[in-house]
């Protein structure tokens, strides 16, 4: 059974990128957010980056007012109970998630497939709170998501290979390059970013060299886009002490450590760009942080 109508939970940063993109592809799209103020935001949010498509003439006005057709919200989640697939994209908080998945699971119909736009936090254990745990996976998106063509999928442990095929026509049905991991802290791009990031941190703190060549060398030098502090302050320094503070619980691996220099930053509030500080400082609207 293909996917048609597309439930979207959460419409901050990632969930309005998902239920844009998805709308986009001719999907019916139904994201809900806790309260109206929140959900007009991210509603607002999706025609702005959709405007701003159409002013650099890589969307254009039908496809725009087309998209938000197929686009509505709501503030029950009761109201996703017939979509074929709903995706999961709020805060990172595991009682949070699995209090929703109870809900969704006691309101959508029987053959709905659940996933969970998480990027550390167990899938399998999510699933576990449902009646249908082998409806049940995975699917982290990239920031921002209408731009970023990669799909990591997530196979729990109950997971079948319907629900995984099912979920990878609709990932590539999305424009998404698709790559399918084992439930294991990470999965696979953060279980191989997270450690370089904070190694970086640690040459840094050392004194080694200064952020700048840090950035420069890894750019230059490797071929990087760009350097791990500019990577940092764009992922948000909370959100990469977050994920390193999962991985080391579950893995008890120092390379998943995180360094003082990074848990002290993220205690002054200098979480990245989101915050106009991070390593580097974007206080003022023309920041020079790559090479």
């Amino acid at each position: 059974m293909g996917v048609k109508s597309v439930g979207v939970v959460g419409c901050g940063l990632m969930g309005s990128g998902i239920a844009q993109i998805a709308a986009s592809k001719g999907f019916v799209v139904t994201v809900r957010e806790v309260n109206q103020p929140l959900l007009d935001k991210g509603l607002k949010s999706i025609e702005g980056f959709l405007a701003k498509g159409v002013e650099k003439g890589k969307v254009t006005r039908e496809e725009m007012t087309s998209t938000l057709s197929r686009l509505k919200g709501t503030t029950k989640l009761e109201d996703l109970a017939d979509c074929d697939i709903v995706i999961e994209a709020i805060t990172e908080n595991m009682d949070l998630k699995k209090e929703t998945y109870r809900t969704l699971d006691a309101a959508c119909k029987k053959s709905t497939i659940f996933a969970s736009n998480t990027s550390s936090l167990s899938v399998t254990e999510m699933a576990s709170v449902t009646k249908r745990p082998s409806q049940f996976l995975g699917m982290h998106f990239f920031n921002p998501v209408p731009l970023m063509p990669l799909l990591e999928m997530v196979r729990a442990l109950q997971s079948s290979d319907e629900t995984i095929a099912t979920a990878r026509a609709f990932g590539e049905a999305l424009g998404k390059q698709v790559i399918v991991a084992k439930d294991t802290p990470g999965f696979i791009v953060n279980l191989l970013l997270v450690p370089y990031l904070v190694d970086c941190v640690r040459v840094l703190e050392a004194g080694i060299a200064t952020k700048e060549d840090i950035d420069k060398g890894m750019v230059l030098g490797c071929g990087y886009p760009m350097g791990p502090f500019t990577l940092l302050d764009f992922v948000g320094l909370d959100t990469t002490l977050f994920i390193a503070d999962i991985m080391f619980n579950e893995f008890k691996d120092p390379r998943y450590a995180a360094p003082p220099l990074l848990r002290r930053m993220v205690a002054a509030g200098y979480l990245g760009k989101k915050s106009g500080r991070g390593f580097y400082d974007y206080s003022q609207k023309k920041v020079e942080t790559r090479p």
